[in-house]
Protein backbone atom coordinates (compact mmCIF):
# COMPACT_ATOMS: atom_id res chain seq x y z
CA UNK A 1 0.00 0.00 0.00
CA UNK A 2 1.34 3.55 -0.85
CA UNK A 3 0.21 6.29 1.86
CA UNK A 4 0.69 10.15 0.69
CA UNK A 5 -0.83 13.37 2.15
CA UNK A 6 -4.09 15.37 1.17
CA UNK A 7 -4.02 17.60 4.05
CA UNK A 8 -4.59 14.79 6.04
CA UNK A 9 -3.28 11.02 5.96
CA UNK A 10 -4.72 8.91 2.79
CA UNK A 11 -4.38 5.49 1.86
CA UNK A 12 -3.94 3.71 -0.92
CA UNK A 13 -6.51 1.80 -1.71
CA UNK A 14 -8.50 2.88 1.20
CA UNK A 15 -10.51 -0.57 1.92
CA UNK A 16 -13.11 1.26 4.01
CA UNK A 17 -13.61 4.35 2.28
CA UNK A 18 -13.75 1.67 -1.03
CA UNK A 19 -16.62 -0.52 1.20
CA UNK A 20 -18.46 2.37 2.23
CA UNK A 21 -19.15 3.99 -1.39
CA UNK A 22 -19.86 0.20 -2.94
CA UNK A 23 -22.32 0.15 -0.25
CA UNK A 24 -24.04 3.51 -0.87
CA UNK A 25 -22.90 4.85 -4.29
CA UNK A 26 -25.42 7.58 -4.11
CA UNK A 27 -23.67 9.10 -1.17
CA UNK A 28 -20.41 8.70 -3.27
CA UNK A 29 -18.20 11.48 -3.96
CA UNK A 30 -17.93 14.19 -6.62
CA UNK A 31 -15.31 12.96 -8.95
CA UNK A 32 -14.62 15.02 -11.87
CA UNK A 33 -12.76 13.98 -15.32
CA UNK A 34 -12.14 16.03 -18.76
CA UNK A 35 -12.28 13.66 -21.10
CA UNK A 36 -13.29 13.36 -24.39
CA UNK A 37 -13.12 10.20 -26.92
CA UNK A 38 -13.96 6.32 -24.98
CA UNK A 39 -10.33 6.05 -22.88
CA UNK A 40 -12.11 5.64 -19.85
CA UNK A 41 -15.63 4.49 -20.93
CA UNK A 42 -14.55 1.19 -19.31
CA UNK A 43 -13.61 3.19 -15.95
CA UNK A 44 -16.61 4.99 -15.75
CA UNK A 45 -18.91 1.96 -15.82
CA UNK A 46 -16.68 0.97 -12.89
CA UNK A 47 -16.93 3.94 -10.88
CA UNK A 48 -20.63 4.29 -11.12
CA UNK A 49 -20.73 1.14 -8.72
CA UNK A 50 -19.35 3.47 -6.26
CA UNK A 51 -20.59 6.83 -6.65
CA UNK A 52 -23.60 8.35 -8.95
CA UNK A 53 -21.78 11.73 -8.68
CA UNK A 54 -19.02 11.31 -10.84
CA UNK A 55 -19.14 14.59 -13.05
CA UNK A 56 -17.95 14.25 -16.90
CA UNK A 57 -17.13 17.00 -19.18
CA UNK A 58 -16.05 16.27 -22.74
CA UNK A 59 -14.85 17.79 -25.49
CA UNK A 60 -17.31 18.77 -28.63
CA UNK A 61 -14.76 18.84 -30.63
CA UNK A 62 -14.53 15.84 -32.46
CA UNK A 63 -14.99 15.98 -35.82
CA UNK A 64 -13.93 11.90 -37.02
CA UNK A 65 -16.46 9.37 -37.59
CA UNK A 66 -20.16 9.67 -37.81
CA UNK A 67 -20.06 12.64 -35.73
CA UNK A 68 -18.22 14.44 -38.64
CA UNK A 69 -21.09 13.34 -41.21
CA UNK A 70 -23.68 15.06 -38.62
CA UNK A 71 -21.56 18.24 -38.11
CA UNK A 72 -21.10 18.18 -41.45
CA UNK A 73 -24.82 18.31 -42.30
CA UNK A 74 -25.93 20.37 -39.33
CA UNK A 75 -23.05 22.57 -38.27
CA UNK A 76 -23.38 21.44 -34.75
CA UNK A 77 -20.99 20.27 -31.83
CA UNK A 78 -20.03 16.89 -31.82
CA UNK A 79 -22.23 14.29 -30.01
CA UNK A 80 -20.44 11.11 -30.12
CA UNK A 81 -18.53 11.21 -27.08
CA UNK A 82 -21.27 12.19 -25.25
CA UNK A 83 -23.69 9.57 -26.04
CA UNK A 84 -21.02 7.34 -25.48
CA UNK A 85 -19.91 8.19 -21.97
CA UNK A 86 -23.77 8.28 -20.99
CA UNK A 87 -23.92 4.65 -22.08
CA UNK A 88 -20.89 4.19 -20.09
CA UNK A 89 -23.17 5.79 -16.81
CA UNK A 90 -26.26 4.08 -17.65
CA UNK A 91 -28.10 2.39 -15.36
CA UNK A 92 -28.22 -1.40 -16.59
CA UNK A 93 -30.52 -3.06 -14.43
CA UNK A 94 -34.19 -3.34 -14.98
CA UNK A 95 -34.78 0.27 -13.08
CA UNK A 96 -32.27 1.66 -15.45
CA UNK A 97 -35.20 0.43 -18.92
CA UNK A 98 -32.66 -2.02 -20.53
CA UNK A 99 -34.88 -1.50 -23.91
CA UNK A 100 -34.24 2.30 -23.52
CA UNK A 101 -30.35 0.76 -23.55
CA UNK A 102 -30.89 -1.42 -26.47
CA UNK A 103 -32.10 1.36 -28.58
CA UNK A 104 -29.98 4.18 -27.76
CA UNK A 105 -26.99 2.14 -28.58
CA UNK A 106 -28.03 0.54 -31.51
CA UNK A 107 -26.25 1.19 -35.22
CA UNK A 108 -28.26 1.16 -38.43
CA UNK A 109 -27.19 -1.42 -40.68
CA UNK A 110 -24.08 -0.49 -43.13
CA UNK A 111 -24.92 -3.14 -45.81
CA UNK A 112 -28.30 -2.04 -46.52
CA UNK A 113 -29.55 0.84 -49.27
CA UNK A 114 -30.41 4.22 -48.57
CA UNK A 115 -34.18 3.31 -49.51
CA UNK A 116 -34.26 0.84 -46.72
CA UNK A 117 -32.66 2.83 -44.25
CA UNK A 118 -35.13 5.49 -44.56
CA UNK A 119 -37.70 2.78 -44.64
CA UNK A 120 -36.63 1.43 -41.13
CA UNK A 121 -35.56 5.05 -39.41
CA UNK A 122 -39.83 6.28 -40.96
CA UNK A 123 -41.00 2.91 -38.64
CA UNK A 124 -38.91 4.14 -35.34
CA UNK A 125 -40.22 7.54 -35.74
CA UNK A 126 -43.62 6.18 -36.27
CA UNK A 127 -43.14 3.96 -33.19
CA UNK A 128 -43.71 0.90 -35.28
CA UNK A 129 -39.94 -0.65 -35.41
CA UNK A 130 -39.61 -3.45 -32.94
CA UNK A 131 -37.15 -2.32 -31.00
CA UNK A 132 -39.05 1.46 -30.41
CA UNK A 133 -42.50 -0.20 -29.68
CA UNK A 134 -41.43 -2.31 -27.12
CA UNK A 135 -40.47 1.40 -25.11
CA UNK A 136 -43.54 2.13 -23.41
CA UNK A 137 -45.06 5.68 -23.49
CA UNK A 138 -44.44 8.25 -22.64
CA UNK A 139 -40.97 7.61 -23.06
CA UNK A 140 -41.38 5.97 -26.82
CA UNK A 141 -43.67 8.81 -27.61
CA UNK A 142 -40.48 11.55 -26.29
CA UNK A 143 -37.95 9.02 -28.28
CA UNK A 144 -40.31 9.48 -31.35
CA UNK A 145 -40.87 12.92 -31.20
CA UNK A 146 -36.64 13.63 -31.14
CA UNK A 147 -36.31 11.00 -33.68
CA UNK A 148 -38.86 13.02 -35.78
CA UNK A 149 -36.91 16.20 -35.48
CA UNK A 150 -34.21 14.34 -37.43
CA UNK A 151 -36.18 12.86 -39.57
CA UNK A 152 -37.14 16.28 -41.04
CA UNK A 153 -34.05 17.81 -41.02
CA UNK A 154 -32.32 15.26 -42.69
CA UNK A 155 -30.96 15.83 -45.66
CA UNK A 156 -31.93 14.01 -48.84
CA UNK A 157 -28.27 12.39 -49.27
CA UNK A 158 -27.60 11.95 -45.71
CA UNK A 159 -25.90 9.10 -44.90
CA UNK A 160 -27.61 6.58 -42.83
CA UNK A 161 -25.40 3.41 -42.80
CA UNK A 162 -24.03 2.63 -39.71
CA UNK A 163 -25.46 5.55 -37.96
CA UNK A 164 -25.98 4.91 -34.34
CA UNK A 165 -29.55 5.82 -33.01
CA UNK A 166 -28.57 7.64 -30.29
CA UNK A 167 -26.93 10.17 -32.02
CA UNK A 168 -29.58 10.79 -33.92
CA UNK A 169 -31.85 11.02 -30.94
CA UNK A 170 -30.03 13.49 -29.49
CA UNK A 171 -29.07 15.35 -32.83
CA UNK A 172 -33.03 15.44 -33.16
CA UNK A 173 -33.07 16.90 -29.50
CA UNK A 174 -30.62 19.22 -30.29
CA UNK A 175 -32.20 20.85 -33.19
CA UNK A 176 -35.50 20.42 -31.36
CA UNK A 177 -34.21 22.91 -28.83
CA UNK A 178 -32.97 25.71 -30.55
CA UNK A 179 -29.16 24.27 -30.71
CA UNK A 180 -28.86 23.94 -27.19
CA UNK A 181 -27.61 20.36 -26.33
CA UNK A 182 -28.44 20.71 -22.41
CA UNK A 183 -32.00 20.18 -22.80
CA UNK A 184 -31.47 16.88 -24.81
CA UNK A 185 -28.40 15.42 -22.72
CA UNK A 186 -30.73 15.97 -19.46
CA UNK A 187 -33.49 14.10 -21.30
CA UNK A 188 -31.07 10.99 -23.05
CA UNK A 189 -29.55 11.07 -19.15
CA UNK A 190 -33.18 10.67 -17.35
CA UNK A 191 -34.36 8.12 -20.44
CA UNK A 192 -31.51 5.46 -19.61
CA UNK A 193 -30.54 6.70 -15.59
CA UNK A 194 -27.15 8.12 -16.03
CA UNK A 195 -25.65 7.49 -12.74
CA UNK A 196 -23.32 10.74 -12.65
CA UNK A 197 -23.41 13.79 -14.61
CA UNK A 198 -22.59 14.20 -18.51
CA UNK A 199 -21.67 17.94 -20.21
CA UNK A 200 -20.33 19.18 -23.01
CA UNK A 201 -17.95 21.59 -21.81
CA UNK A 202 -19.13 23.64 -24.44
CA UNK A 203 -21.46 24.06 -26.85
CA UNK A 204 -19.86 25.74 -29.44
CA UNK A 205 -19.55 24.28 -32.84
CA UNK A 206 -15.84 24.84 -33.16
CA UNK A 207 -12.60 22.44 -34.28
CA UNK A 208 -9.59 21.72 -32.76
CA UNK A 209 -6.12 22.68 -34.94
CA UNK A 210 -2.55 22.36 -33.68
CA UNK A 211 0.71 23.96 -35.47
CA UNK A 212 3.27 21.98 -35.40
CA UNK A 213 7.15 22.48 -34.30
CA UNK A 214 7.90 22.38 -37.85
CA UNK A 215 6.11 24.72 -39.26
CA UNK A 216 3.07 22.90 -40.46
CA UNK A 217 -0.72 23.76 -39.61
CA UNK A 218 -3.27 20.19 -38.49
CA UNK A 219 -6.60 21.37 -38.63
CA UNK A 220 -9.47 19.12 -37.47
CA UNK A 221 -9.33 16.51 -34.19
CA UNK A 222 -9.07 13.56 -36.48
CA UNK A 223 -6.18 14.77 -38.43
CA UNK A 224 -4.38 14.60 -34.70
CA UNK A 225 -5.43 11.36 -33.02
CA UNK A 226 -3.16 8.98 -35.19
CA UNK A 227 -6.36 6.54 -35.46
CA UNK A 228 -8.43 7.64 -38.64
CA UNK A 229 -5.49 8.83 -40.16
CA UNK A 230 -1.51 8.38 -39.79
CA UNK A 231 -0.52 9.62 -36.85
CA UNK A 232 1.57 13.20 -36.69
CA UNK A 233 4.90 13.18 -37.64
CA UNK A 234 6.26 16.61 -35.73
CA UNK A 235 5.69 17.62 -31.66
CA UNK A 236 2.62 19.54 -31.06
CA UNK A 237 3.62 23.42 -30.94
CA UNK A 238 0.26 25.26 -30.12
CA UNK A 239 -3.42 24.47 -29.73
CA UNK A 240 -6.13 26.36 -31.61
CA UNK A 241 -9.96 26.68 -31.13
CA UNK A 242 -11.13 27.01 -35.02
CA UNK A 243 -14.35 27.68 -36.91
CA UNK A 244 -13.54 25.50 -39.32
CA UNK A 245 -12.34 21.72 -39.74
CA UNK A 246 -10.32 22.31 -42.44
CA UNK A 247 -8.56 25.75 -41.73
CA UNK A 248 -7.12 27.90 -38.85
CA UNK A 249 -9.99 30.24 -38.76
CA UNK A 250 -9.21 31.11 -34.90
CA UNK A 251 -12.23 31.16 -32.69
CA UNK A 252 -13.07 31.13 -28.67
CA UNK A 253 -15.52 30.27 -26.49
CA UNK A 254 -16.27 30.22 -22.58
CA UNK A 255 -17.43 28.43 -19.91
CA UNK A 256 -20.68 28.63 -19.09
CA UNK A 257 -22.22 28.93 -15.34
CA UNK A 258 -23.73 25.58 -15.02
CA UNK A 259 -19.70 24.21 -16.13
CA UNK A 260 -18.15 26.28 -13.88
CA UNK A 261 -20.46 25.41 -10.99
CA UNK A 262 -19.92 22.04 -11.49
CA UNK A 263 -16.14 22.28 -11.56
CA UNK A 264 -16.09 24.21 -8.43
CA UNK A 265 -18.30 21.83 -6.62
CA UNK A 266 -15.67 18.59 -7.12
CA UNK A 267 -14.10 16.70 -4.32
CA UNK A 268 -11.47 15.54 -6.71
CA UNK A 269 -10.46 16.65 -10.28
CA UNK A 270 -8.62 14.44 -12.51
CA UNK A 271 -7.28 14.75 -15.68
CA UNK A 272 -7.45 11.13 -17.23
CA UNK A 273 -5.72 9.12 -19.62
CA UNK A 274 -6.68 9.53 -23.15
CA UNK A 275 -5.63 11.40 -26.34
CA UNK A 276 -3.60 14.02 -24.38
CA UNK A 277 -4.02 17.56 -26.80
CA UNK A 278 -7.72 16.62 -28.04
CA UNK A 279 -9.55 14.66 -24.91
CA UNK A 280 -7.57 16.22 -22.09
CA UNK A 281 -6.11 19.52 -22.71
CA UNK A 282 -9.17 20.72 -25.19
CA UNK A 283 -11.49 20.60 -22.65
CA UNK A 284 -8.93 23.07 -20.93
CA UNK A 285 -9.55 25.78 -23.83
CA UNK A 286 -12.59 27.52 -23.71
CA UNK A 287 -12.06 30.73 -21.02
CA UNK A 288 -12.93 30.27 -17.69
CA UNK A 289 -12.04 26.93 -17.19
CA UNK A 290 -8.61 27.29 -15.50
CA UNK A 291 -10.37 29.84 -13.32
CA UNK A 292 -12.60 27.11 -11.99
CA UNK A 293 -10.12 25.03 -11.59
CA UNK A 294 -8.02 27.18 -9.24
CA UNK A 295 -11.37 28.62 -7.12
CA UNK A 296 -11.69 24.83 -5.89
CA UNK A 297 -9.39 23.34 -3.45
CA UNK A 298 -9.82 20.17 -3.60
CA UNK A 299 -7.10 17.40 -4.84
CA UNK A 300 -6.07 17.36 -8.89
CA UNK A 301 -4.25 14.33 -10.12
CA UNK A 302 -3.09 13.20 -13.16
CA UNK A 303 -3.22 10.33 -14.61
CA UNK A 304 -0.65 9.97 -17.60
CA UNK A 305 -1.62 7.27 -20.23
CA UNK A 306 0.60 4.05 -19.38
CA UNK A 307 1.02 3.00 -23.09
CA UNK A 308 2.11 5.36 -25.94
CA UNK A 309 0.20 8.26 -27.04
CA UNK A 310 0.02 9.41 -30.85
CA UNK A 311 -0.33 12.82 -30.31
CA UNK A 312 2.64 12.93 -27.98
CA UNK A 313 5.18 12.58 -30.28
CA UNK A 314 8.50 13.64 -28.96
CA UNK A 315 7.12 14.53 -25.56
CA UNK A 316 8.35 13.46 -22.63
CA UNK A 317 6.90 12.54 -19.15
CA UNK A 318 8.19 15.92 -18.14
CA UNK A 319 7.24 18.05 -20.72
CA UNK A 320 3.88 16.66 -20.35
CA UNK A 321 3.11 17.81 -17.22
CA UNK A 322 4.96 20.94 -17.91
CA UNK A 323 2.70 21.71 -20.66
CA UNK A 324 -0.58 20.47 -18.59
CA UNK A 325 0.79 23.30 -16.13
CA UNK A 326 1.29 25.73 -19.13
CA UNK A 327 -2.45 25.08 -19.97
CA UNK A 328 -3.95 25.13 -16.45
CA UNK A 329 -2.46 28.49 -15.15
CA UNK A 330 -5.46 31.04 -15.14
CA UNK A 331 -5.39 34.09 -16.82
CA UNK A 332 -4.86 35.88 -13.75
CA UNK A 333 -1.55 33.98 -12.97
CA UNK A 334 -2.53 34.66 -9.40
CA UNK A 335 -2.49 30.79 -8.84
CA UNK A 336 -0.23 28.66 -7.25
CA UNK A 337 0.88 24.91 -9.09
CA UNK A 338 -1.13 23.62 -5.79
CA UNK A 339 -3.73 25.24 -7.02
CA UNK A 340 -4.03 23.50 -10.06
CA UNK A 341 -2.09 19.92 -9.72
CA UNK A 342 -1.13 18.14 -6.79
CA UNK A 343 -0.22 14.45 -7.67
CA UNK A 344 0.97 12.12 -10.55
CA UNK A 345 -0.55 9.16 -10.28
CA UNK A 346 0.66 6.15 -11.65
CA UNK A 347 2.04 2.85 -11.68
CA UNK A 348 5.55 2.88 -11.90
CA UNK A 349 6.69 -0.28 -12.32
CA UNK A 350 4.17 -1.49 -14.68
CA UNK A 351 3.51 1.15 -17.11
CA UNK A 352 5.10 2.11 -19.97
CA UNK A 353 5.43 5.86 -19.29
CA UNK A 354 7.03 8.60 -21.33
CA UNK A 355 10.57 9.51 -19.75
CA UNK A 356 11.28 11.94 -17.48
CA UNK A 357 8.45 11.43 -14.73
CA UNK A 358 10.45 10.70 -10.88
CA UNK A 359 9.67 12.33 -7.62
CA UNK A 360 12.28 14.25 -7.61
CA UNK A 361 11.45 16.47 -11.03
CA UNK A 362 7.46 16.51 -9.82
CA UNK A 363 8.71 17.42 -6.54
CA UNK A 364 10.55 20.21 -8.39
CA UNK A 365 7.51 21.41 -9.76
CA UNK A 366 5.28 21.41 -6.60
CA UNK A 367 3.48 18.05 -7.77
CA UNK A 368 3.95 14.85 -5.61
CA UNK A 369 4.24 11.97 -7.47
CA UNK A 370 1.66 8.87 -5.97
CA UNK A 371 2.79 5.52 -7.37
CA UNK A 372 0.67 2.16 -6.75
CA UNK A 373 -0.64 -0.62 -8.53
CA UNK A 374 -2.79 0.23 -11.19
CA UNK A 375 -1.84 -2.53 -13.90
CA UNK A 376 -2.94 -5.93 -13.43
CA UNK A 377 -1.70 -9.13 -14.87
CA UNK A 378 -5.01 -9.13 -17.29
CA UNK A 379 -4.93 -5.39 -18.42
CA UNK A 380 -1.57 -5.05 -18.95
CA UNK A 381 -0.61 -3.29 -20.34
CA UNK A 382 -3.37 -0.60 -19.95
CA UNK A 383 -4.89 0.67 -16.57
CA UNK A 384 -7.02 -2.27 -14.69
CA UNK A 385 -10.40 -0.40 -14.10
CA UNK A 386 -11.03 -1.67 -10.50
CA UNK A 387 -7.38 -0.51 -9.21
CA UNK A 388 -7.68 2.89 -10.31
CA UNK A 389 -11.37 3.69 -9.15
CA UNK A 390 -10.18 2.55 -6.43
CA UNK A 391 -7.02 5.09 -5.96
CA UNK A 392 -9.35 7.61 -7.38
CA UNK A 393 -11.87 7.03 -4.70
CA UNK A 394 -9.65 6.87 -2.11
CA UNK A 395 -8.02 10.22 -3.02
CA UNK A 396 -11.66 11.64 -3.12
Amino acid sequence: MTRVHVCRAVEIPDPLKISRYRKIPELGPRILFFSGGTAINGLSKTIKNYTHNSIHLVTPFDSGGSSAILREAFDMPSIGDLRSRMMALADESVLGHPEIYELFAYRLPKDESPAKLCKQLDAMVKGEYEKVARISNPMRRLICNQLGYFREAMPADFDLRGASIGNLILTGGYLNNHKELDPIIFLFSKLVNVQGTVKAIVSDSLHLAAELEDGSLVCGQHRLTGKELPPITSPVKHMHLSESRDELIPASCRLRKKGRKLIESADLICYPPGSFYTSVLANLMPEGVNEAIAANDCPKVYVPNPTPDPEQIGLGGKQAVRRLLRCLKPVSGKASTAHILNFVLMDSRHGQYLGGLTANMLKGLGVELISTRLISKHSAPYYDNELLADALLSLA
